[in-house]
């Protein structure tokens, strides 16, 4: 019989918890993330968004634009995935986006950055292990230009 390397995985806690998100705080998130043209293009195809704004170069130019837009709906989901290490990796169920502001069209080709402020923090009346937190997060690009805000709020395991 083979050792089964699940009898000796240790669990690690990834992320932070309840207590680290006092309000005020800000975290800047890791690294950015360059929009390419494949990401675009899978992503609008995928989520049916027929838009030609998002997958045919001479139809935005026509409206334009530089080049190909950036599926708004994905540029939300860059930045929200760029949070995720510093806000929610600690683990609860995610409860809701609020407030989601779109400031510009993003092109394929630029890069997103984030940032998220802690607005509150609240104990749970019915998850006893469980904080609700609120943060307020940001995508811009390099040069420090805004494209878009949304609030988030999680269910966030305390540290015990």
């Amino acid at each position: 019989m083979t050792d089964d390397f699940r009898t000796r995985a240790q669990l690690l806690a990834r992320g932070n918890r309840y207590e680290d998100f006092e309000p005020g705080r800000v975290f800047e998130h890791h690294l950015g993330r360059t929009l390419t043209e494949g990401d675009n293009i899978a992503f609008t195809t995928l989520t049916l968004h027929y838009n030609p704004l998002y997958f045919n170069v001479a139809h935005a130019r026509g409206h334009g634009h530089d080049g190909l837009v950036a599926n708004p709906l994905l540029v939300f989901n860059i930045v929200f995935g760029l949070s995720v290490e510093d806000l929610s990796e600690g683990g609860g169920p995610f409860l809701g986006v609020d407030q989601l502001t779109y400031l510009r069209p993003v092109q394929v080709g630029e890069t997103l950055l984030a940032r998220s402020r802690v607005l509150d923090r609240r104990t749970s009346d019915k998850f006893k292990d469980y904080g609700i937190v609120t943060w307020a997060t940001e995508g811009f690009t390099p040069e420090g230009e805004t494209v878009v805000t949304f609030q988030r709020s999680n269910l966030v395991r305390y540290r015990q």
